[in-house]
């Protein structure tokens, strides 16, 4: 095997690897459904081969994910050391507070009625 092949691995089985996914065939579709952006560059082939340094973007449940590539690794082992594969360069996700998600008391039930009459007639 050449230095060069030795240091790339194909995608589905990376984001398999790195435990983006539970199963390699759901990564395979994943990127077969156009999914992923590799380096910028929308990539639907599974079988296209990544290195350390590639940057991928990914929407995985409701974040848009950029990840770039520390390392290839050898086989999907424990959750640590799949997190050693990857640098995660997407924004920190904000959750709201308690106190920002509230925003008044408990409606009463006239107003629970107005909303019902409200969601009814439409705006």
């Amino acid at each position: 095997m050449s230095d060069d092949t030795a240091s790339t691995i194909r995608v589905d089985k990376w984001l398999w690897y790195a435990r983006f996914l539970k199963s390699r065939s759901l990564a395979s579709r994943f990127v077969s459904d156009g999914n992923l952006r590799i380096d910028g560059e929308r990539s639907t082939k599974p079988s296209r081969t990544v290195k350390p340094g590639d940057v991928l973007t990914f929407p995985q449940g409701s974040h848009i994910r950029v990840i770039k590539i520390i390392d290839i690794g050898k086989r999907r082992g424990p959750a640590p050391e799949a997190q050693a594969l990857y640098e995660d360069l997407s924004p920190p996700e904000h959750k709201p507070r308690v106190e920002e998600v509230r925003t008044g008391p408990r409606p009463t039930k006239r107003d629970r009625r107005e909303m019902e009459r409200y969601r009814d007639e439409g705006p």
